[in-house]
């Protein structure tokens, strides 16, 4: 290089970097000589102890498997589970009616409009009815709401006491006469009481039906005993199963992980426990005329939604899903509640708040601006130097608390190096959340130096806010004019990046009920320009963070420029 060039060089970049090193090294110094700073920074890693703590004990807790359909359950007390006395079709209502208890059989009946309106047999009945009694069953009972006949039968003669109702009309017998019976005579003259019979009874006779009313009649069981089934079969006993095929015949397919499969669409699932099957010709809720399946729908060849039919894939061992779940949900929700919204906000407002009005107030600026720099260049170097250390302290715990994380997290490996680039992502996006705030702060500190650190505070409410509303729904738009709902949305994207079957996980969280949490935590980002690309979301939303630094920086210099330094 000849002697002009080097000269021109020392004189621009070498002085250049001399400034802009001096006032950052000064930064530093200030800052790490602050006990505020220490005390930030320590709450910080404090915080983040904590929540390892709490999931270090949520993997190391025992997991009790639950029945999530709910048919381990014997919700009469007759010692039978749900799911068994669905497999018997006994309810699980009535104490009474178990499996292998008596049952009736239904035969046949009289309608109100049949031709034929008698019959004769020994059989339990059951409605309204002229009955000419061979023989009756004066035990025959049940609850009060089966309205059973009682005969009042005498024990020294065996013919029953009861009011006569010669005289009476058709109108007068069915108003007064349901769970009873009255003595209507011999109308035949063969010795036979004819009885006017409404309700349950059991004998023999010949029933005779007026016009309009019906009866039924049938026979019970014998009882027979049934050992009890365990409530353990009845747990986990309807789990998630896919195929490696989009045929509907399902014997000719093999079930495989559903996890590990990210291509799945069509018609899926198997009642495994049979109960789906228990409708008449199977159940098809979903609507896709497949009976008892599982609808799984996907975009580029990632599921984004999972429509089951009732009672299929109910009940899955949640083991195998718990795990996977319950820690994505940790990590996207660290990554947004603790380092994004809590030590984004509280950071900048302890450090960055003050970068140039405490200089001001130190009488100290007025010899730093006594050099040959610029007030803008002053500006971005001590934001420079605020970030040098906020910058790297959240990037450094974000991967510390990621390497614990990704080793404790569910795996076969030692470590989930999936794992690693969420974390990274999650400190890179602090940090812009950091340079934001920061440029923010600085710029209120010097547009009031008096009232600044109220407006900041009431910000960061505003900011806390507008984070939590787009963690519960990103699509609200007045959480876009946030500086947390773009970073919210770059951690979005990173994750789908890192791990593209997330979308997967949580239409599998929803449609089987895992309640892990992870569809509170974590939605496709929403702002792809129309390409529904987590690429694009995330430049878009860097492309936000750092258009939002610049500009207050820009106003952060335009009212320090103006500004007289006494």
């Amino acid at each position: 290089m000849e002697k002009k060039g080097r000269e021109l060089s020392d004189t621009v970049w070498t002085r250049l970097d001399r400034k802009a090193g001096a006032i950052v090294e000064l930064t530093i110094r200030q800052l790490s000589h602050r006990i505020s700073t220490w005390v930030v920074l320590g709450v910080g890693v404090l915080l983040m102890a904590l929540l390892m703590t709490f999931y270090i004990d949520g993997v190391r807790e025992s997991f009790e498997p639950i029945d999530n359909d709910g048919d381990s359950e014997d919700y009469d007390g007759d010692g039978y589970p749900l799911g068994q006395e669905r497999k018997y079709g006994t309810p699980d209502w009535d104490p009474q009616v178990y499996p292998g208890s008596s049952q009736f059989v239904y035969e046949n009946e009289i309608d109100w409009n049949d031709r034929e309106r008698s019959h004769y047999d020994n059989k339990s009945w059951d409605g309204f009815a002229f009955f000419e009694m061979v023989w009756v069953d004066s035990n025959y009972s049940g609850e009060w709401w089966d309205w059973h006949v009682t005969w009042n039968i005498d024990d020294d003669t065996g013919v029953p006491q009861l009011e006569d109702c010669s005289d009476w009309d058709l109108e007068q017998l069915t108003d007064r006469i349901w769970g009873e019976a009255c003595d209507f005579g011999d109308l035949d003259g063969n010795g036979l009481t004819t009885y006017f019979v409404g309700g349950k009874w059991r004998g023999e006779g010949l029933a005779v039906v007026p016009e309009n009313y019906y009866l039924q009649w049938g026979y019970w069981t014998e009882e027979v005993y049934i050992e009890p089934e365990p409530r353990e079969m009845y747990v986990d006993e309807d789990g998630i199963d896919c195929f490696t095929d989009s045929s509907q015949n399902r014997s000719e397919l093999t079930r495989v992980d559903c996890p590990a499969e990210t291509r799945l669409s069509g018609s899926h699932g198997f009642d495994d426990d049979g109960d789906c099957m228990m409708f008449l010709n199977g159940d098809d809720s979903n609507n896709n005329n497949v009976p008892c399946d599982a609808a799984w729908y996907s975009v580029n060849g990632v599921v984004t939604d999972i429509d089951a039919d009732d009672l299929v894939d109910e009940d899955p061992d949640e083991q195998e899903y718990i795990g996977e779940l319950g820690h994505r949900t940790f990590v996207i929700a660290v990554g947004k509640m603790a380092f994004v919204i809590l030590l984004g906000l509280f950071i900048p407002l302890f450090l960055a708040l003050g970068l140039v009005r405490d200089e001001t107030e130190n009488g100290t600026l007025h010899l730093l601006l006594s050099k040959p720099i610029h007030r803008a260049e002053f500006i971005v170097y001590r934001l420079m130097g605020y970030l040098a250390i906020s910058a790297t302290y959240v990037l450094a715990l974000s991967l510390l608390v990621g390497t614990v994380a990704s080793i404790l997290g569910p795996g076969d490996g030692i470590i989930r190096l999936t794992d690693l680039p969420v974390w990274l992502g999650i400190g890179i996006t602090t940090a812009l959340v950091l340079a934001a705030y920061g440029s923010i702060f600085n710029a209120m500190g010097l547009i009031s130096p008096k009232y600044g650190v109220y407006i900041c505070i009431i910000f960061g409410v505003w900011e806390f806010m507008m984070g939590s509303l787009s963690i519960v729904n990103p699509n609200w738009t007045v959480a876009s004019v946030s500086i947390s709902h773009w970073a919210l949305q770059m951690i979005d994207a990173i994750v789908l990046l890192a791990w593209p079957d997330t979308i997967q996980w949580a239409a599998m969280d929803q449609a089987f009920g895992f309640d892990s949490g992870l569809s509170s935590f974590w939605q496709p980002p929403v702002h792809t320009l129309g390409t529904q690309s987590a690429s694009i979301a995330l430049i878009s939303s860097s492309f936000v963070l750092v258009s939002v630094t610049l500009a207050w920086i820009f106003i952060g210099k335009s009212v320090f420029s103006r500004r007289e330094i006494m």
